[in-house]
């Protein structure tokens, strides 16, 4: 039995606010923009390559928005997926990794390099480095 993480529900106060940092910012697909009456509204955002959406919107779920920590996203090169985030005017730390448990800044081995931004709720995201396949 295959078991597929399809959708993650990001908490925010305001839905246009964060649909155009996620499209805007991130690069992030717009896949849907839907609403039903005055209480629901749901907007799902792909990141590019990604099989796993987020939706942000209203009437989804009970947490509160800045929340959700640890969203992470997975590239093959962090220095150009940094670039162009950077370039599309994301705030977004340098290159980190650690070592013996500290954080330093720089390039760790394989796996082993980060870097952290914040939607304006202060949603919590990591960009991870991963080897290429070969």
């Amino acid at each position: 039995m295959d078991l597929t993480l399809e959708l993650v529900i990001v908490p925010v106060t305001d839905i246009d606010r964060a649909k155009a940092f996620y499209s805007e910012q991130c690069g992030f697909n717009v896949d849907v923009d839907h609403s039903a009456g005055d209480a629901f509204r749901v907007v799902q955002l792909t990141p590019p390559g990604s099989a796993c959406s987020i939706s942000i919107g209203k009437g989804l779920a009970k947490m509160e928005p800045g929340t959700l920590q640890g969203l992470q996203l997975c590239v093959t090169d962090i220095d150009a997926a940094r670039a162009e985030l950077v370039g599309r005017g994301l705030e977004i730390s340098p290159v980190r990794f650690i070592e013996d448990g500290e954080w330093k800044d720089g390039h760790g081995g394989p796996w082993n390099s980060f870097a952290f931004f914040s939607d304006p709720d202060g949603n919590g995201w990591t960009i991870q480095e991963k080897p290429p396949v070969s």
